[in-house]
């Protein structure tokens, strides 16, 4: 098996779209030589722990609302070309992410780290459910079989919060700046949402050298 490193964040539109574009290639490639990884990376790890409301955020962020609905549209273009459902408009919240990385985090513990991250992207891009939000993260968890009433006492407590900013920090001194970077066998980075058919070529040449 090959490691295939995932940094990404659960409101990073580009990684929703990027994960569904590898997923394509994954399904059309069963046989691939992948064990994937998620990693954590905070686009605002400064946000406030209860979030922000949504349209401040992006006027603030894009200087004013024409600017971010500008700023978005090729995000809205590429997610219909991917096939994703997309409903901006329903996200009343930006959250703090920190929460959904230690979710995903015990999630993979248990082995159902992607299922975790594919709920998250579900309740948050589709829903418009705030994933800052204890309760929302403890029902996603027991959607994907984990305990919710365990993972609320973690939540309730600082388990991993500092390992989870940590890991964060290493991912920027490594160099990543930007999510979603995929890190192939450790030594190859790849940023962006890559399309379906550069993930097929990379596939097929691992598969190749095996």
């Amino acid at each position: 098996m090959i490691k295939l490193d995932i940094f990404s964040d659960p409101i990073c539109p580009w990684c929703y779209i990027g994960k569904a574009r590898l997923d394509r290639a994954l399904a059309a490639r069963p046989n691939h030589p992948f064990h994937i990884e998620w990693h954590p990376f905070q686009l605002n790890p400064d946000m406030p722990a209860q979030g922000m409301d949504r349209r401040a955020y992006l006027e603030a962020k894009f200087g004013g609302k024409e600017r971010a609905v500008q700023a978005y549209m090729p995000v809205v273009e590429h997610a219909t070309e991917a096939g994703l459902e997309i409903n901006l408009d329903a996200i009343a919240t930006t959250p703090n992410t920190l929460d959904a990385h230690r979710l995903i985090h015990w999630a993979g513990i248990e082995g159902r780290q992607t299922a975790a991250v594919s709920a998250l992207f579900k309740a948050y891009f589709i829903e418009g459910r705030d994933i800052g939000n204890a309760e929302v993260l403890a029902d996603l968890a027991d959607m994907i079989g984990m305990d919710a009433a365990v993972v609320l006492r973690l939540l309730a407590s600082d388990a991993d919060s500092a390992d989870i900013r940590a890991r964060d920090q290493a991912a920027r001194e490594m160099g990543v700046n930007s999510v979603p970077t995929f890190l192939v066998n450790r030594q190859h980075a790849v940023p962006g949402a890559q399309p379906t058919d550069l993930w097929l070529s990379v596939i097929d040449e691992l598969t190749t050298q095996e």
